[in-house]
């Protein structure tokens, strides 16, 4: 689990990088208005959701407007794909028929965003955040049906389950349960430049995503790795 001081000592420490380091260089002509990127995600969970899934894997792709050199609206989509921890389905497992079970989630994201840029001949920094939408498919190995009277804890929650009076809904029997909040990010990242003359710019990007739900907050940390235009 990554401690929230450290966190924000980074993304300070990020953010001040434009004028540490590129005070003095003159700013590379940028005609285009249209932007793009395309990334591979590695997604560290934290808070509550580390309980419940491992660090994940997916890629993200987005488009959007350059208002000017410094300035741009992004839009992304994003999926990851989530491992769930041991910790999140041995309750669920007596309930199985076999006696065994797996899973995963699918965690998908559409966010409108603000950058704010400051890019050189070879190297920039960026400051990006916004909101949208989270919506998530938790995914079962077998169909698990609780007991009457089984107690209502986090984990039910996490895997689609309903609660009513401190037990679980033993009504329920898919073994899919999809559902969506709307959320807030906001990260910091590092663009390189191959040669003074390309648009194209590899990226490296840190950004923490967070999406109240009724049940559990789902909180993550995407280091992205891609190339962006």
């Amino acid at each position: 689990m990554l401690g929230s001081p450290r966190i924000l000592f980074v993304l300070a420490v990020l953010v001040a990088l434009p004028g540490a380091l590129f005070a003095q260089e003159p700013e590379p002509d940028q005609d285009s208005k249209m932007n793009a990127n395309i990334g591979f995600p590695v997604t560290f969970p934290v808070g509550s959701t580390s309980d419940f899934t491992h660090v994940g894997t997916g890629a993200v792709a987005g488009v959007g407007y350059n208002f000017n050199q410094h300035n741009a609206f992004v839009g992304e989509f994003m999926w990851n794909w989530l491992y769930p921890t041991e910790e999140s389905l041995q309750p669920l497992r007596p309930f199985t028929a076999p006696g065994d079970l797996n899973g995963h989630s699918n965690l998908f994201v559409v966010t409108a965003n603000y950058r704010l840029e400051f890019n050189r001949h070879r190297v920039g920094t960026y400051f990006i955040a916004g909101g949208g939408y989270y919506y998530r498919n938790a995914s079962r190995t077998a169909a698990v049906t609780p007991a009457a009277g089984t107690a209502c804890t986090s984990v039910w929650l996490w895997w689609g389950f309903r609660c009513s009076g401190g037990t679980v809904n033993v009504t329920q029997t898919s073994s899919s349960f999809p559902g969506g909040v709307f959320g807030g990010n906001a990260g910091v990242g590092l663009t390189f430049r191959a040669s003074n003359e390309s648009r194209y710019r590899f990226y490296v990007e840190t950004r923490y995503h967070y999406a109240p739900g009724d049940t559990f907050n789902l909180r993550f940390i995407p280091l992205t790795i891609g190339l962006r235009y």
